[in-house]
């Protein structure tokens, strides 16, 4: 069974890695992809809005909804424990695929930077978002966020104490891999009505999610994430944070 369930976690990680490769090159419109955020027949403006805007709702939804502590009490009637987290990565990464493959550009530029520095500046900066993303996912713990650990260990995720993380980044700001997002969304030298679009709703979409989370984790950790929130900045690293004691790889990573 453990077999299995490793497979299967394997299988999703597999998934949500190719997904977020491809969210890289699609956002930075990357000639390694076949389709980015830019490319393709524009069609009409209204058309084009609607479809966009369903796939970004449709992630939202289903990413907000499964990450809620009552819907993993009620999905995990069904679904093995241990099969829980990868399962969520799964349907979360296949529909990233699904808006990548039906988005509809709005090419019209709304702003463009052609400086070579200023160009090369926001392109860096997008990459380095990118890269915040990444390594915040391994401050935590980066094999038990995207479901690996729970499907080979021993133990289930529900058997496991949870405990605080805010190690390195976490020092800082209380959600950096969303930090990541919004600078690699929004770093472009050339945006456009579409990617406006695409960063002005994942970015709302960002901030309505940590409400969410914010609420867990106060009712998870009580005091001591309440504090943690009193001390550490949201997103923007404006004043230094404090140390909250707490080693354990659970600081949420999913609105």
């Amino acid at each position: 069974m453990r077999a299995m369930f490793a497979l299967y976690a394997g299988l999703a990680y597999t998934v949500f890695l190719a997904s977020f490769l491809y969210a890289i090159g699609f956002v930075g419109n990357l000639p390694l992809v076949p389709k980015s955020i830019d490319s393709g027949d524009p069609g009409a403006l209204i058309p084009a809005l609607i479809i966009n805007l369903l796939a970004l709702g449709a992630f939202a939804i289903q990413h907000s909804l499964m990450a809620r502590p009552a819907f993993k009490r009620w999905w995990t009637r069904f679904v093995p424990v241990p099969m829980e987290r990868s399962t969520f990565v799964l349907f979360a990464s296949l529909l990233l695929f699904l808006l990548f493959a039906v988005w509809r550009p709005l090419p019209a530029p709304v702003w463009t930077v052609e400086a070579p520095l200023g160009s090369a500046l926001l392109t860096g900066l997008s990459w380095a978002g990118w890269l915040i993303v990444l390594c915040s996912t391994f401050m935590i713990n980066h094999f038990e966020l995207f479901g690996l650990k729970q499907a080979i260990a021993r133990h289930t995720q529900s058997e496991t104490p949870p405990a605080l993380t805010t190690r390195y980044l976490y020092r800082f700001v209380r959600h950096p891999i969303m930090l990541g997002f919004i600078v690699a969304f929004w770093a472009t030298p050339v945006m456009s009505q579409g990617h406006l679009l695409f960063a002005v709703m994942t970015t709302a979409y960002i901030f309505i999610g940590i409400a969410f989370e914010e609420h867990d984790m106060a009712a998870t950790f009580g005091a001591a994430y309440r504090s943690y929130r009193e001390r550490v900045p949201m997103i923007l690293p404006l004043r230094p944070g404090k140390r909250v004691e707490g080693t354990a790889p659970t600081h949420a990573a999913e609105p």
